[in-house]
């Protein structure tokens, strides 16, 4: 007798008809199979088809062996491997749906049988946006009972873009040297394109973004189609300053919404390691970033990819992207500053093609080959360290005769034997399709030489991005910075700046700071505004 809330046999059996009676396409099977190879799981395999089987006629089975053309045809070399649905889409499962992989099948043939992928809106506007193939791998285990939620979102983004993107589906049991090939002895793991986009359980939408992004994404930002969004705040930039504001602003009561045209997190985003961020002794750049967006998306919405284009002034600020417009009564710039270029023959030419700002980015494309790093400071010293471990011949090239970096960066450097060019410039970057060569001058002897590399990592500084405070009619000091009062705000009613493209000390921990009281500021001034005040006088 069945349990109290418990389904008797017969009634499951029933139920699961019915489901598959409504079920409005078939699903064909084809299961191939070396004998003697692998057996148990081919055997687990054929008994969980014939038991769905006895249930319905919409999934058929074929077999073939690894000899048979059909096998050659889609090359397929691994016993038991199961195609399902081989002519609308490219699902494969490299082992059988046993254990915990049994609700994955079922899933499976749920979201085959009635082609719903069953995806959330934003994960499907995530896809809908793909324009290049996805070979997709996730590795499972029977015994794992988290695999079967990453290997359903494989299922869904298979059937949901069947056009680019094809899935398999590897039981580690079955295929120990294929987890040994890409280190997924820990499951569920997810691949794409050969790089790895997940580890562990993920929700559909951080599953589509990072499948998208081709490498592991931790926070998921909607999207929106709104053509008009009203708000109390604009903050332009999500770097640190622009972040902390967004908190800020929202805790203050203010509806305020962050805008960033690039990438989240400014320059944290590129660094490799953070060592002087109060509460972490090291923290990973990108990780900080995602800690600062996770928390901030928690009172504020974040449109990335989204550049301001222009801000009308008037009692309502009207800011137009290149996606949408935003009405505000007051706007922040926190738009930072960005790399420095050096101006030389060859830089502009060969930019992407050898030419770097970020060793994040480009390093391990350069391992075991030759580059210099130009610059003196933290962030030349800082990358060059990060190439240096990454497995890549770094030289420093610095015009003066010491270099600026802190003492701790300096000893590390050191110890790391990097070599290191004093009063050296670097006069013209050298190549034709990409990088070769740099031509090097001596600015105390006037002797140049020429140097053989692969690429040129710059380091100089950074030019704050003050474009929209110009175009506003905003002073700036005599470095180029916005100027401000000390309350955050520039020469022009209403707008406000905050971070890099201040001046100052360029620290995480003073954009944030300065975020901060920006947010309050523009908190105190909405309740009562300056600029109404000034014209009463």
């Amino acid at each position: 007798m069945a349990e109290q809330g418990q389904l008797s046999e017969e009634e499951a059996k029933k139920q699961l008809g019915k489901f598959f009676a409504d079920m409005p396409h078939p699903i064909p099977l084809i299961l191939f199979c070396e004998p003697g190879k692998n057996e148990p799981f081919a055997a687990g395999a054929r008994q969980i088809i014939r038991a769905i089987r006895e249930l319905t006629d919409k999934v058929t089975l074929r077999e073939y062996t690894l000899q048979h053309e059909l096998a050659k045809e889609q090359r397929i070399t691994r016993s038991p491997t199961l195609v399902i649905a081989p002519d609308t889409f490219k699902i494969r499962w490299l082992g059988a749906p046993l254990g915990h992989e049994v609700q994955t099948f079922m899933e499976a043939l749920s979201i085959i049988g009635y082609q719903e992928p069953g995806l959330s809106k934003e994960a499907m506007k995530v896809l809908a946006k793909l324009d290049s193939p996805r070979a997709v791998k996730i590795f499972v285990s029977p015994t794992c009972p988290y695999c079967p939620v990453v290997a359903a979102n494989g299922i869904r983004a298979a059937v949901a873009r069947p056009d680019l993107i094809s899935l398999e589906i590897i039981d580690i049991l079955a295929n120990p040297d294929l987890a040994d090939q890409y280190a997924a002895q820990s499951v569920p793991q997810a691949f794409a394109n050969e790089k790895q986009i997940g580890l562990g359980a993920q929700p559909d939408e951080l599953f589509v973004a990072s499948l998208a992004a081709l490498e592991p994404q931790r926070v998921f930002i909607p999207d929106s189609d709104a053509e008009e969004i009203a708000c109390d705040l604009v903050i332009v930039g999500g770097g640190p300053a622009g972040l902390t504001a967004g908190i800020y602003a929202a805790r203050s009561g203010l509806a305020a919404v962050v805008v960033e045209k690039g990438v989240l997190g400014g320059q944290i985003a590129t660094t490799p390691m953070v060592e002087n961020y109060p509460g972490f002794t090291q923290v990973g750049g990108k990780t900080l970033v995602d800690i600062m967006v996770t928390h901030a998306l928690e009172y504020v919405k974040i449109f990335p990819g989204e550049e301001v284009q222009t801000i009308a002034p008037g009692e309502v600020l009207t800011l137009t992207t290149n996606r949408r417009r935003y009405k505000a009564k007051a706007v922040l710039l926190a738009t930072g500053a960005g790399n420095k270029r050096l101006g030389v023959a060859g830089e502009e030419k060969l930019a992407g093609r050898g030419v770097s700002y970020c060793s994040t980015c480009d390093g391990p494309l350069f391992k075991g080959k030759k580059v210099v790093m130009v610059g003196g400071g933290d962030s030349a010293v800082t990358e060059a360290l990060h190439l240096h471990n990454i497995g890549v011949e770094v030289t420093m090239v610095h015009r003066q005769e010491k270099l600026r970096a802190q003492d701790r960066l300096l000893v590390t450097l050191h110890q790391s034997g990097i070599p290191i060019l004093f009063n050296t410039e670097l006069a013209e970057i050298l190549g034709g399709a990409r990088v070769e060569a740099v031509r090097l001058k001596n600015n105390q002897t006037g002797e140049e030489s020429t140097l053989p590399v692969e690429g040129v990592f710059i380091a100089i500084g950074y030019a704050p991005a003050v474009e929209l405070a110009l175009s506003l009619g905003a002073e700036l000091t005599p470095d180029g910075y916005i100027k401000k009062d000390e309350r955050h705000r520039t020469t022009v009613p209403g707008i406000y700046s905050a971070g890099d493209v201040e001046g100052g000390y360029k620290q995480i921990v003073t954009a944030a700071g300065q975020g901060s009281e920006a947010a309050l500021a523009i908190f105190e001034d909405l309740i009562n505004p300056y600029w109404t005040v000034q014209k009463k006088r």
